[in-house]
């Protein structure tokens, strides 16, 4: 069990924020499939600090996905300062300070990854938000900007003597994006010198790598992002090749009525589309069918094409 502050974490792994994938259904199936925690996309602070109604409507959440981090991502600290303690309002059990997201419109503007190149200042923030908070703080970082400058242990000792309850590390550094490999001896040496949760997360494409990744970089615990996108049964231990068409199915639809439930018929079905090409990649039983599937408006048509395909294999075993 892992604890961070007051708030147990039951479970090592769980769903890393992807900003446009990890909504509220998506968190919600990912918990039901052993996801052990959920985090919220990220949210501008500048947003929040004016009761941007779009920015709220992200932090949604279901009772079933708790424990809850909301991720926000800023570069002024009193405007973050303030987000937190208005968001704090909707009862979340975590907030995350987002200092690794490399995309240039946030990173360029000193938000994301760009915090890294102010270490000092980072810290500063942190301690600021827990002196406003009554929750655990946390932050997910990068290992620095680029390669002439992976500050990754100066900040995450920055960050931790500031009051940061726990640190999710993504082993790449700005300038890599999504490219290369992420450097897992670098998370490791992040846990071998810091007492808070140490978090890693990068490239782990299955359950058996992410217990691999655990016990070489001793972290407590492990983030899969894109490799879990169509992929809940990740977090469960359970292969998605050895799924027959109708888990396959099952999960989908379950996952198109939280989609419904949660942004309405259209939307909930445009939303589901960048899930579904994953749910549906390499099943034979679809292939004929792969690209109306994906350009599909009514959700009912939807259901009505994956039920008879299910059928169809049924009657031909």
């Amino acid at each position: 069990m892992i604890r961070i502050g007051s708030v147990e974490i039951p479970g090592w792994l769980a769903m890393s924020p992807m900003a446009g994938i990890s909504d509220s259904p998506t968190r919600t199936m990912a918990r039901r499939y052993g996801s052990a925690f959920s985090y919220t996309e990220f949210v501008s602070t500048d947003s929040l600090a004016v009761g941007s109604k779009k920015a709220l409507s992200l932090l949604r959440f279901r009772e079933e996905e708790r424990p809850i981090t909301f991720q926000i991502f800023g570069n002024k600290l009193e405007i973050i300062v303030d987000a937190a303690k208005r968001i704090r309002e909707l009862n979340p059990d975590i907030i995350d300070l987002n200092m690794g997201c490399p995309a240039r419109n946030v990173s360029m503007r000193g938000s994301g990854v760009g915090l890294l190149r102010k270490p000092v200042y980072a810290g500063k923030i942190i301690e600021e938000m827990r002196k406003a908070l009554d929750i655990p703080v946390t932050a997910k970082i990068r290992l620095g900007w680029d390669d002439t400058s992976r500050n990754y242990m100066e900040v995450s000792r920055i960050l931790e003597e500031s009051g940061v309850m726990a640190i999710s590390v993504h082993g790449r550094t700005r300038e890599m994006g999504y490219s290369g490999k992420a450097d897992w001896d670098a998370i490791a040496d992040i846990k071998s010198e810091r007492k808070v949760p140490i978090f890693g997360n990068g490239d782990v494409s299955s359950y058996e790598e992410a217990v691999r990744r655990k016990e070489e970089s001793k972290v407590d615990g492990v983030l899969v992002g894109r490799n879990s996108i169509g992929n809940p049964w990740i977090f469960s231990n359970i292969k998605k090749e050895d799924l027959s068409f109708e888990e396959i199915v099952s999960t989908t639809l379950s996952h198109l009525q939280l989609m419904r439930e949660t942004f309405g018929d259209k939307y909930g079905l445009i939303l589901l589309r960048k899930h579904l090409v994953r749910y549906i990649q390499s099943r034979k039983e679809v292939e004929p069918m792969r690209l109306e599937l994906l350009k599909m408006e009514d959700p009912e048509k939807l259901i009505a094409i994956l039920q008879e395909a299910q059928n169809s294999l049924s009657l031909v075993s």
